[in-house]
């Protein structure tokens, strides 16, 4: 058995499409069409550099010093990001899950996630990859309320697509009508504002350049599917991600600080259930019950050539 420290390579295809799925938080490592990447990968013997492919529960993003209240009880997370005094992206990205269903071209994998002093909470999780040779992958996350009182419960991802060349010179479509401003800290400072007239309005599509992003978007455009999807046009090549609306949200960061091979080679598309700091907002926080579900999807499609392959 390897013994890389991601734990078990989990490895998929169809068509010309390629996927790696890790044991250690069920996270997208890799995923390529016809042999160029889609997304930003790294090592199996590496742990994931800036949350590249993980998943992102029972929050993402952010919760303002760790704090929140719910239904009058007020918890407190450990500090996972000390530098902005800020608890970040869930409890389960360097766990282990356990595969329930195994086959070349789709794979489950399950986690459950017990209570512990700042989420006394109960969640049994499952999340579903599948790669089809025309629409190429698909993933499905489930988690339900196995506890005995309701739960606060938020998800995400964090994958970055890439075109294999510096961003600046591609071209970003991005279906978010308003962006949530933050402060100093990545935390929300103020309600949500138009994206019309500001340099985060991407929804016709633009060159990024220079600019910088690192913020959640809201009010997606949809089709008669309730589907959003985002756009990345390189020179070559393009990528498409696509994200159900069990995710009202989406944050997008151009990659500025993340290791140096690859900054600014890729663009975060995180689709989240509520925004920055929802634990504690309480913004599309989801509630649930004793014995409820929810479920969100999301997925990746290699996009044409300039020849339009």
């Amino acid at each position: 058995m390897a013994n890389e420290l991601s734990g078990t390579q989990y490895g998929l295809g169809a068509g010309d499409y390629r996927a790696t799925v890790t044991e250690t938080g069920a996270g997208l490592r890799e995923l390529t069409y016809r042999g160029e990447p889609l997304i930003l990968s790294y090592g199996p013997d590496e742990p994931a550099p800036a949350a590249f492919g993980q998943l992102l529960v029972p929050w993402p993003n952010r919760v303002d010093h760790g704090r929140y209240a719910f239904d009058g009880a007020e918890h407190q997370l450990d500090l996972s990001e000390p530098e902005l005094d800020c608890a970040i992206h869930g409890l389960v990205r360097w766990t282990t899950w356990h595969p329930v269903e195994e086959y070349p071209d789709r794979l489950t994998l399950a986690y459950r996630l017990h209570g512990s002093a700042g989420y006394p909470f109960r969640l049994s999780l499952t999340v579903r990859y599948s790669l089809d040779a025309a629409t190429g992958l698909s993933v499905r996350i489930t988690a339900r309320n196995t506890g005995t009182r309701p739960a606060p419960y938020a998800h995400g991802t964090h994958p970055y697509l890439t075109v294999g060349e510096p961003i600046d010179d591609c071209v970003l479509h991005l279906p978010g009508r308003r962006y949530q401003p933050v402060d100093a800290r990545m935390v929300p400072s103020g309600p949500t504002v138009a994206v019309a007239g500001t340099e985060y309005d991407f929804t016709a599509g633009r060159r990024i350049g220079a600019q910088s992003v690192d913020l959640a978007f809201t009010e997606l455009d949809r089709d008669a599917e309730g589907l959003a999807r985002v756009r990345l046009e390189g020179t070559r090549r393009s990528v498409l991600f696509w994200l159900d609306d069990a995710q009202p949200w989406l944050e997008v960061y151009t990659a500025d600080r993340v290791p140096e091979a690859d900054r600014r080679r890729g663009v975060g598309v995180e689709p989240m259930t509520g925004p920055p700091n929802a634990l504690a907002s309480g913004t599309d926080l989801i509630r649930l019950e004793p014995g409820e579900s929810y479920t969100g999807s999301w997925g990746f499609t290699a996009g044409p050539t300039p020849d339009g392959t």
